[in-house]
């Protein structure tokens, strides 16, 4: 198994800079890593650099704690998909998942599911700030 093709890259600090940026895809490139995630900020940078290799460009939607409205977080992936990315990390709702508001959470999938024009979409849940009762019911 080439365990290399199972790793997402990432660098995802506020204060990255573009240096950093340019160093992650390079390692990325060097190790034939699966992808790197990035802040929107740097996808278009990071699909130039990573331009007919392997290594997918990922960038988060919502992040950290998925706050945006839905309507922003659709315009986030939109922008992402036309600058190059070709998967999507979205963050729930941390405040819907402590409200148990699961059809809204779904929805919000749904939705930005939409607009990923066929790219991968993974949703990140962020478990440590989640009681075990609300992880079991976003696994439902």
């Amino acid at each position: 198994m080439e365990y290399n093709k199972l790793i997402d890259h990432t660098v995802l600090k506020p204060e990255t800079q573009e240096a950093a940026v340019i160093k992650l895809c390079e390692e990325a490139l060097e190790y034939d890593f699966a992808s790197v995630c990035v802040n929107p900020t740097f996808v278009e940078l990071c699909a130039k650099l990573l331009k007919g290799s392997n290594v997918k460009v990922c960038t988060v939607i919502g992040f950290p704690n998925g706050y945006n409205t839905t309507a922003v977080k659709v315009f986030e992936t939109q922008e992402a998909v036309k600058e190059g990315a070709e998967e999507i990390d979205m963050v729930i709702n941390i405040g819907w998942a402590k409200e148990g508001k699961w059809a809204e959470i779904t929805e919000e999938i749904a939705q930005i599911k939409a607009h990923c024009m066929g790219r991968i979409l993974k949703v990140i849940i962020e478990t440590c700030l989640l009681t075990d009762e609300e992880k079991i019911a976003l696994c439902k």
